[in-house]
């Protein structure tokens, strides 16, 4: 069982930025991929983006593309997602997902997910 905590969701305005935190609770993160995903109210879950764990290769959906940064610090266990430049466009639940495995844009393909953080951009 892996326990994912997240952190850093809040309300922002346009143009401005935020810092997303998980936390893994295991012992092979370092080799596992992390990701994140989103869900706005009344829309599907869609993926934002993911980091592998060997390698550290990074997968960004166009939407965030040059204004979201996916880092992994393997010492901590956490994965931090930078949010730049962000739009009211952004709002939303904002998870984190786990999986052992070769890195997934689908969101099926995790087997563990934090409890999710809120984030709301104001326009």
């Amino acid at each position: 069982q892996v326990h994912l905590v997240e952190s850093g969701g809040g309300l922002v305005q346009a143009g401005g930025s935020l810092r997303l935190s998980c936390a893994a609770s295991t012992r092979t993160f370092s080799t596992c991929t992390m990701g994140w995903f989103r869900q706005a109210p009344g829309k599907e879950r869609e993926f934002v983006a993911a980091i592998s764990g060997i390698g550290g290769s990074r997968y960004y959906a166009d939407s965030v593309k040059g204004r979201f940064t996916l880092s992994r610090d393997n010492a901590k266990n956490t994965v931090y997602l930078q949010m730049n430049s962000l739009r009211p466009e952004d709002t939303a639940v904002y998870y984190c997902a786990f999986r052992c495995g070769s890195t997934s844009l689908q969101s099926n393909d995790y087997s563990y997910w934090g409890q999710g953080t809120q984030v709301t951009v104001s326009s």
